[in-house]
């Protein structure tokens, strides 16, 4: 039989120290790659819902809005915050320029804007 293995008892010793380090090492390694895992699902399970639509606010102490993007847009600033779909149709018939990109103008693409979508759509009764 093919025996790579040193003859002498002190070299197998020193192998087996070495191969105990490593050993270790995988072990660190996996440990904390489990962890990363965990902490990743963690944050997918406990980030907020994505709005439905945003505004896009311009630069300044007033901050006034800019655009009217869906809450999916990649175009969409840093300076933004969610809105409503009555404040997103709301701003567009005000004029508020809408997103070329992801055109929330366009009833075709974004059905929820529509006013036929927000008839549908069931309301609480204010008493």
């Amino acid at each position: 039989m093919f025996d790579d293995l040193p003859p002498d008892l002190e070299r197998l010793h020193t192998l087996r120290v070495w191969h105990a380090l490593w050993v270790e090492r995988i072990d660190r390694k996996i440990a904390a790659v489990q962890r990363r895992q965990a902490e990743e699902e963690r944050g997918r399970r406990n980030r907020p819902e994505r709005p439905e639509w945003i505004v896009e606010l311009g630069i300044g102490a007033d901050r006034t809005p800019v655009q009217v993007h869906a809450g999916d847009c990649y175009i969409a600033g840093k300076r933004r915050r969610a809105v409503s779909r009555d404040e997103a149709r709301r701003l567009l018939v005000a004029g508020l320029e809408a997103c070329t990109h992801c055109e929330p103008r366009h009833p075709a693409a974004h059905p929820r804007l529509s006013p036929a979508a927000t008839a549908a759509t069931p309301r609480a009764r204010r008493t």
